[in-house]
């Protein structure tokens, strides 16, 4: 077999500036290789059938390699190397034609890649390319729904880069993808790029019946029709629409056309048009012509929507026209959680129109509807609150508090949050208020604040509280103030737990908080002053509350009054309550006169209080507490007492004052306190001779004898001491010495010298008789009277001496 002669075959020249690296570099060598050998094989004709076989495996392989790399290319965005590689690739479809659908969805991808990186132009170029190659063979295309979609997207590209400039283009692009294959997405785009590009109604119009004509579905029309409404060209969108209607008029999804209908209506403003729309579906309704659920559930948002609008505005009657349209969709007797809010949005319309009677039908609906709805039952409170019926709007309250606790469905299927059902209390509160029915508006807060766990609006709810029951109480009579007073603490006290345990408040918050309800438990406290146990709780709370704040001198001062007030109350409480139930109320004073000292002790070292009483108060109350409830340290009160730097006698009277006391009995702690006292009166430049006199009286009676058994010599030289200072006082002032009390100390005097003559001491009987005698001389107009019946007895007693004297001789 003769051969002809070999013709030399230049490999072309392939971009290699796009890829440096040794990989590419070996790349490159093989395509050239291949390329060699294609040439090779190709100037030989086709002299062998193997030879021909082997030259289409070589091109089949060249043309893969080729189409990679202007993948490649495109990917390193070397748009112009790409163009080269497919190009080649390109020209070799003449002798590969099965590869025409490949090339041709592979410039579609590139015209895709490129669009998503906002290259227009370049995507425009690769999509000519999909929509050309795919014309070269159409045998072996991608077909003409494929062919379609590319020049839609050309279109779309096209449209999105420039739609006035490529007005032209982009329009050319639709039109031929609609011929190649009519669709629904083609006539759509066509009439988007004419609405775009500012084409006449007489153009758009042709697309439209285009449309039509071409029986595309009704969700494409509706498409259409928002978007002619979008790019404001309404006359056409309402035409169209008509026309759709029409067009649809026995699909059983027309009601989803004239839904939107009314939805452009009422977006236009055009009520009325749309009211007559609306009554032709409740008429197609009830003839066998519903809507469908879908359809019907969008008219009822639209219509409540617009209702709702109406009612912001307090157009009342227009917003329960709009809900009546609604209604008229329920079938009667229906049951269901919409058919329960569509009720008492329409009692709400009416309650604003001063229509109870109809209010009241419509909740009897609701409630019949969804009975467990807390919604219910605050449409429920409304109407009574406008009633002024306090019974009933109280019944409302507790009910919407018990609700509240659990979680519930609401209408629309969604949880009602605790929060959403904490804000309905509130604001019955607030309505409450508007009318001006305190009563009512108390019931509210106080179940907002049993019920909510939102620390924040409790706390705001509890201001509100006080101040109404601060506002009662200065309104109230002095009797019924102790009353309203009782009903403030729980509401303190809550504050208190809440304030403790908040999570949520910033410490600034806490702080002011807890100040606010500090200050109102102080002032409440003050107002106490008759009822010892609630000002105790009012002081303990403002203390506790003050616990809450930062601490300085002023607030330290604050909780040291705090305190000794509080115990100061709880030693009132036990002075009035019977001995068994006393232990309690000292046990309490206690602990507070201990807290007390604590405090005392950190304000002593922030500096000096040369005048305050503190100390003696502290003292004072604990020696009375633990007196009476029989402390064996009672006894070291007292020393500290004596220990003060500048005890009066005051104090000391008052110590002995309550060692006696009872539940107290301490005689001895009694006369020692007394004799200190009764020593720094006379140690004061001018004594205060009635002071002196009452201690000394004390202390005769303490200490005299009562019984045989207490006669001792001990004890009657302490009398007698005491005697003798009775004495020395009379004779400082005589005329200012009462004379009652000179006749007292005489007969006690006597008394006693009688009992120690009964006991056969007759030289102290004696003694003490003469005392007796002595104090004669003091008395005023008691004085003769006195004298002659008591000398009469002194000498018939100095007798029985004499003899009692001689007989006891005489038997020795």
């Amino acid at each position: 077999m003769s051969m002809q002669p070999q013709t030399a075959h230049k490999s072309p020249n392939y971009p290699q500036s796009y890829n440096t690296s040794p990989e590419s570099g070996y790349h490159i060598q093989y395509l050239q290789s291949l390329e060699t050998l294609y040439a090779q094989l190709t100037s030989r004709g086709d002299r062998a059938a193997d030879i021909t076989s082997s030259k289409g495996d070589v091109e089949k392989d060249l043309l893969r390699i080729l189409s990679c790399q202007a993948e490649s290319a495109l990917i390193q965005g070397n748009n112009h190397d790409a163009v080269v590689y497919m190009q080649r690739c390109r020209d070799m479809l003449q002798r590969l034609p099965k590869d025409t659908s490949y090339l041709s969805i592979m410039c579609y991808n590139f015209g895709i890649d490129t669009y998503n990186l906002k290259k227009f132009e370049e995507s425009t170029f690769w999509l000519s390319q999909s929509y050309e190659i795919g014309k070269m063979n159409v045998k072996y295309a991608p077909g003409s729904e494929v062919q379609a979609k590319v020049l839609r997207l050309l279109a779309s590209v096209y449209l999105e880069w420039d739609c006035h400039r490529f007005q032209e283009k982009a329009l050319n692009a639709v039109s031929l993808a609609n011929k190649e294959f009519t669709s629904a997405s083609g006539l759509y785009l066509k009439i988007r790029i004419l609405v775009r590009c500012g084409a006449s109604d007489d153009h758009i119009g042709a697309g439209l019946n285009e449309m039509l004509e071409s029986k595309v579905s009704l969700e494409v029309c509706l498409s259409t029709v928002k978007l002619l409404m979008s790019e404001d060209r309404e006359v056409l969108a309402f035409d169209y629409l008509k026309r759709v209607c029409q067009h649809f008029e026995s699909s059983p999804d027309l009601g989803t056309a004239l839904v939107l209908h009314i939805e452009l209506l009422l977006q236009k403003g055009r009520e009325l048009l749309a009211k007559q729309k609306i009554d032709d579906i409740i008429t197609g309704h009830y003839t066998g012509k519903q809507l469908t659920p879908q359809a019907l559930t969008r008219l009822h948002i639209m219509l409540w929507d617009k209702a709702s609008k109406h009612f912001e505005a307090k157009n009342y009657s227009e917003a329960l026209q709009w809900y009546n349209y609604s209604l008229s969709f329920f079938k009667a007797g229906q049951t269901e959680p919409n058919s329960a809010k569509l009720q008492r949005n329409r009692a709400s319309c009416f309650l604003m129109l001063k229509q109870l009677e109809k209010a009241k039908e419509a909740i009897k609906e609701a409630e019949r509807c969804d009975p467990g709805s807390i919604f219910t039952q605050f449409s429920v409170y409304k109407i009574a609150v406008q009633e002024n019926n306090v019974e009933k709007a109280v019944e409302a309250v507790n009910v919407m508090g018990r609700l509240s606790k659990s979680p519930s469905t609401s209408e629309d299927g969604l949880l009602v949050s605790e929060n959403a059902a904490s804000n309905l209390l509130s604001l019955a509160a607030q309505i409450a208020l508007e009318n001006e029915q305190q009563e009512t508006a108390m019931k509210a807060l106080g179940s907002l604040c049993e019920n909510s766990k939102d620390e924040s609006q409790v706390l705001t709810a509890l201001r509100c509280l006080v101040r109404l029951v601060l506002s009662t109480i200065e309104k109230s009579k002095e009797e019924m103030r102790n009353v309203d007073m009782e009903v403030l603490l729980p509401y303190l006290k809550m504050a208190l737990q809440k304030v403790s345990h908040q999570s949520r408040l910033t410490a600034e918050k806490r702080t002011e908080e807890a100040n606010w309800f500090r200050k109102i438990a102080w002032n409440s406290a003050l107002q106490c002053e008759s009822c010892p146990d609630r000002m105790r709780d009012f002081f303990v709370l403002s203390y506790q509350l003050s616990q809450l704040c930062p601490p300085d001198r002023t607030l330290l001062m604050g909780q040291k009054t705090c305190l000794l007030m509080a115990a100061a109350a709880s030693l009132e409480l036990c002075r009035k309550s019977p001995h068994s139930g006393q232990t309690e109320d000292l046990t309490q004073a206690l602990e507070h006169i201990q807290i007390c000292w604590e405090v005392w002790k950190t304000l002593k070292a922030s500096g000096s209080f040369p005048k305050d009483p503190t100390d003696t108060l502290l003292l004072l109350y604990e020696f009375e507490a633990r007196a009476k409830l029989s402390d064996p340290k009672v006894e070291t009160v007292l020393e500290s007492v004596l220990e003060l730097e500048h005890v009066e006698a005051k104090v000391l009277e008052t110590i002995a004052a309550l060692a006696m006391e009872p539940p107290a009995h301490y005689p001895l702690l009694c006369k020692k306190a007394l004799r200190v006292a009764l020593s720094l009166h006379r140690k004061q430049p001018q004594a205060d001779l009635a002071r002196c006199r009452k201690c000394v009286h004390s202390l005769i009676k303490l200490s005299l004898p009562s019984g045989v058994s207490e006669v001792e010599a001990r004890v009657l030289e302490e009398v007698w001491d005491y005697y003798e200072e009775a004495l020395s006082v009379i004779a400082a002032a005589p005329d200012d010495f009462p004379e009652m009390e000179t006749l007292w100390l005489l007969t006690r005097a006597w008394n006693t010298g009688v009992l120690l003559y009964s006991l056969a001491q007759y030289p102290e009987a004696e003694r003490w008789c003469g005392l007796a005698m002595s104090f004669i001389r003091h008395l005023g107009s008691l004085q003769e009277s006195y004298e002659t019946k008591m000398s009469g007895l002194y000498t018939e007693i100095l007798d029985r001496l004499d003899r009692a004297k001689k007989n006891l001789i005489m038997e020795e």
